[in-house]
């Protein structure tokens, strides 16, 4: 499991990391995208089992513009709308919410970007590192599972934390 989120770290969250204003990179960020990734996806699907409707590793919907969920939701944004843009721009994607869907699918980088930006939508403050408890209704409060799964929460956000308490050599940012 290391291997993997040191991957995922090295090729989707570092990289939508610079390619996004400098303040989002924090520890705090990095143990709940990778937590979350772990939740959703366990960084091995990037389409939901059951051919459902989410996409990429943090199994993000398109959602509608009715519901204003998903990606969607940071399409009409106002705090996100113009960081998505850019983060379009970026990857070569086209600014609106079905390519942005379809790319998140393969497209790693993206789909860590706009993870990131579905975490800076929330009017709350990132939970601390290490408030697992704290990271868990932050998580639902953002992504909205339609099944949650609490009893796998405490050891997947602690690999997470692991991860990033013992690889901060890594990046002077963590």
């Amino acid at each position: 499991m290391i291997l993997r989120l040191a991957n995922i770290m090295d090729t989707a969250i570092v990289p939508a990391f610079g390619l996004l204003p400098m303040t989002f990179d924090t520890p705090k960020s990095r143990v709940l995208l990778l937590a979350i990734g772990l939740q959703e996806s366990r960084f091995e699907f990037r389409r939901q089992l059951g051919n459902g409707p989410a996409r990429g590793f943090w199994q993000f919907e398109r959602g509608t513009r009715a519901s204003r969920g998903g990606v969607w939701g940071l399409y009409l944004h106002p705090a996100s709308r113009n960081m998505l843009a850019k983060l379009c721009l970026d990857r070569d994607c086209a600014f609106d919410p079905h390519p942005i869907w379809e790319r998140i699918e393969t497209d790693d980088v993206l789909a860590a970007g706009v993870a990131r930006l579905m975490l800076w939508t929330s009017p709350k403050k990132l939970p601390e590192v290490g408030d697992e408890q704290g990271a868990w209704a932050y998580y639902l409060d953002t992504w909205r599972p339609g099944k949650p799964h609490p009893s796998t929460w405490p050891a997947l956000y602690a690999q997470a934390l692991d991860f990033i308490s013992h690889h901060s050599e890594r990046n002077p940012h963590v």
